[in-house]
């Protein structure tokens, strides 16, 4: 179900107001995390060019962002996503491998666990938990990808197997890695792992992999943003000025990427402002929509009081989580 398409519930929640705001949400996410990817896939060739752990001068990372303008955009050049989908999985081979390989490096220098510190401070608190929030963020392709299935009513199966897997790499990654590598570890976690020729070979792919998921995750914001700009151009010229606005906005998030290459205050970033509200708040607000009428808020409004609980948990993340990751992201400016 649409939230644009419910006429039940509050006035201030029903279309055009939320729609809007539902839209707007996910296409910075999503395009935000375009950025994250681009962060990430610089890093990876600067280390495998210059043979160094060390992120060194942001301003040598922001040249590399650069220098992928054009791969990218010509990748993002591709509109359908039946092209995309191959490669996708070919990705995500190179993704099981790597946590393989992190669980592997990172017990082989992992020090006694009594060692490791058992809390953060609150600031270090809610980048954790934006950045946690941030691995949801697949979320918002997932509609698009079911409506272009063969088979759509597979798609919750789907969705079960596909979230379990993806939340069982997340632990397994976060763990080990965080054990192996301590504070100091750099993100991607593959760029922690030894210079030999595997783990060399491990980095690159993971480059590959990020920059074939960087068209997956842009082709979901785009579609959403040209669906209303399609609206003001002639039909006859929409071949050429799809790809006009496809090249506007992957300049725009280039420039973004250069702007602010902090990749772990970006992603608590959008973590914290984007998917605080993708995941926790417009979801309380559409059941609430969804159920307001019938079946009812029930016995003593538990429904209503159990989403107001959920919603004041998501607008908690979204103010200390914003506030902790923006400060960080002027920090490293």
């Amino acid at each position: 179900m649409s939230l644009a398409s419910s006429d039940s519930g509050l006035f201030w929640c029903r279309p055009p107001i939320v729609q809007y705001a539902v839209d707007l949400v996910i296409c910075l996410d999503l395009f935000g995390a375009c950025c994250v990817y681009q962060i990430i896939i610089a890093k990876t060739i600067k280390e495998v060019v210059e043979d160094t752990h060390e992120v060194g001068d942001l301003n040598r990372l922001r040249l590399y962002v650069l220098t992928l303008l054009v791969p990218v955009l010509l990748l993002c050049m591709i509109t359908t996503l039946k092209y995309l989908a191959p490669f996708s999985l070919i990705a995500d081979v190179f993704i099981v491998t790597c946590v393989i390989a992190t669980v592997v490096y990172g017990l082989q220098s992992a020090p006694a666990l009594h060692s490791m510190p058992a809390w953060k401070d609150a600031t270090g608190f809610f980048e954790f938990c934006g950045i946690v929030i941030f691995s949801m963020e697949g979320i918002g392709v997932s509609l698009p990808i079911e409506n272009n299935m063969k088979d759509p009513t597979q798609f919750p199966k789907v969705l079960s197997y596909g979230m379990s897997i993806v939340v069982l790499f997340l632990i397994l990654v976060g763990f080990f890695g965080y054990w192996g590598f301590g504070e100091q570890s750099i993100s991607p976690v593959t760029l922690n792992f030894p210079t030999a020729i595997f783990p060399t070979i491990l980095k690159c792919l993971m480059g590959i992999m990020i920059f074939i998921t960087f068209a997956l995750n842009f082709w979901a914001p785009f579609n959403l943003v040209w669906y209303y700009m399609a609206k003001k151009h002639d039909a006859s010229k929409h071949w050429i000025w799809e790809r006009v606005y496809r090249a506007v906005f992957v300049v725009i998030i280039t420039a973004i990427a250069i702007a602010f290459p902090n990749i772990g205050n970006l992603m608590g970033l959008l973590g914290a402002f984007c998917l605080s509200n993708m995941g926790f708040i417009f979801p309380a607000m559409i059941e609430l929509l969804v159920i307001w009428e019938t079946p009812g808020l029930g016995k003593w409004r538990w429904r209503l009081w159990k989403n107001i609980l959920v919603i004041l948990v998501g607008i908690l993340l979204f103010i200390a989580g914003t506030y902790s990751n923006v400060k960080g992201l002027i920090v490293n400016l």
